[in-house]
């Protein structure tokens, strides 16, 4: 009899179609996404507990901060923009608008609770120069002043700081280096914490 044809080997189970693969490749990609999305999931969780941690504390024990930008700064500099960070976190950002910022002579930019210690205070401030008879060579000069302060909120009390745009030096002192920051400090007791705290409001009428 003659002999038969081989018959033909099954395809070995690594072999893949391309409509299989596809299918695979797919399939890889959507759980990378969800791992991405529980890796940024945890990763915000993590940020609002460090951010409870140094905003919040018990409001018997905790500490407040009040945070006030001045300005005391001449006519010859108009404060274009201003960015607050407290601990690294940013906590107030504005950029002037009309001359809307530069009429604020006192800017409150942050009140509320923080843990007590040590916090640290970032500041940096953008004048434009406004050039007025001899110095009319200051008109759209960009003057950075970047600055940090470190202080101490205490348990039950609030600590407010000052920050003040100043122009420090005199008359014999070249106008772009005057924009300064000077920090003022007032600590007290904070009555707010003793207050007792208020009735609970009705639950809603369904």
């Amino acid at each position: 009899a003659p002999p038969q044809a081989p018959a033909t080997a099954p395809a070995p189970a690594g072999d893949q179609t391309a409509d299989e693969a596809f299918t695979s490749r797919v399939k890889t990609l959507e759980e990378q996404v969800v791992d991405l999305k529980e890796k940024i999931y945890r990763s915000k969780a993590r940020l609002l507990l460090l951010q409870e941690s140094v905003m919040g504390g018990e409001l018997s024990t905790g500490a407040r901060a009040v945070l006030v930008h001045k300005n005391e700064m001449g006519n010859a500099f108009q404060l274009e923009s201003v960015v607050y960070a407290l601990d690294g976190a940013p906590i107030f950002t504005q950029v002037d608008t009309q001359g809307d910022l530069n009429r604020h002579q006192s800017l409150e930019v942050f009140n509320g609770r923080i843990v007590p210690g040590q916090h640290q205070l970032a500041v940096r401030l953008v004048y434009r120069g406004s050039g007025y008879g001899v110095f009319s060579y200051l008109e759209g000069y960009k003057f950075k002043v970047q600055s940090s302060y470190t202080f101490n909120a205490e348990s039950g009390k609030v600590t407010t700081v000052n920050v003040v745009g100043v122009e420090k030096g005199g008359l014999t002192t070249d106008l772009k280096d005057r924009p300064a920051v000077r920090y003022d400090i007032e600590v007290a007791k904070d009555t707010r914490a003793n207050r007792p705290p208020g009735p609970t409001p009705p639950a809603p009428q369904g």
